[in-house]
């Protein structure tokens, strides 16, 4: 199941070493996305229900210790707030970028074809902490009571779009492992990938059980003079703990962003 939504409606500018140190060296201990605040700050979503099978502009704000819109955000891979919302099911999984309005509102345009429950994470960095926070809270589609539905089996490859995707390497608990995406489309590597969000690839990872939340960011960065447009895309990425986890790869290719899914058991 290719079941992806991807949409631009923000603004930013690049600052991935920021983004990408944060993610390998300065994150909090515990897993990210569980709670609604953190750190002195909270994500406060004002659509709390969306109507299923309707596009509909889902409204938050992120809120500061004082209960003020936060004023001050350091722009991470090209955009301040990056959105994720994920069916709790992991069978459904959008990856959207808000616009802020004047009162310190953002809002975006999201489309929710099933009925069930939902999850929204925000990646955001406040200036005033001098790093990534991630803040979850809950969602419903229509009434919210659509059937949870099982996840694939682990498989090393994934085809969207005509793209085959293979997974090399496998996540641990508690420890980095490296992570190898490759692309190919009639069986030929795909070298031509083009930058999403200053990157060639972006990986999101959440465990099933609780819907803890892993955002990686890759190794390199285009233009850097090093790093290939594929067809490897890779990761270093660390999961918090034992569990079934579902990987999301956004990649982009001849203008369309795609996405991959895998499913990993972590012992």
């Amino acid at each position: 199941m290719n079941a992806t939504q991807h949409h631009d409606a923000g603004h930013g500018h690049h600052d991935a070493h920021a983004h990408h140190a944060h993610h390998a060296h300065g994150a909090p201990a515990g897993p990210a996305g569980l709670e609604g605040s953190g750190d002195g700050y909270t994500l406060a979503l004002e659509t709390a229900a969306v109507p299923a099978g309707a596009g509909t502009e889902l409204r938050f704000r992120l809120l500061g210790a004082d209960g003020r819109p936060v004023a001050d955000l350091t722009p991470i891979h090209d955009k301040l707030v990056h959105l994720i919302v994920v069916r709790r099911d992991l069978t459904r999984y959008v990856h959207v970028h808000p616009a802020e309005a004047a009162d310190g509102t953002w809002s975006v345009r999201v489309l929710l074809p099933e009925t069930g429950a939902y999850r929204v994470f925000a990646d955001f960095a406040p200036a005033a902490l001098g790093r990534t926070l991630t803040l979850g809270a809950d969602l419903t589609a229509g009434d919210g009571a659509g059937p949870a539905r099982e996840l694939p089996a682990p498989a090393p490859a994934f085809t969207v779009d005509g793209r085959e995707v293979t997974l090399t390497g496998e996540p641990a608990a508690g420890e980095g492992r490296r992570l190898e995406f490759a692309v190919a489309r009639d069986g030929e590597p795909v070298t031509d990938l083009q930058p999403y969000l200053a990157a060639y690839g972006h990986l999101v990872a959440l465990r099933r059980e609780d819907l803890a939340y892993v955002h990686v960011h890759p190794d390199g960065s285009p233009g850097d003079g090093t790093t290939e447009p594929g067809p490897v895309v890779a990761f270093h990425a660390q999961v918090p703990g034992p569990g079934t986890y579902r990987l999301f790869l956004d990649f982009k290719h001849e203008d369309v962003v795609r996405t991959a899914e895998f499913t990993a058991v972590v012992r």
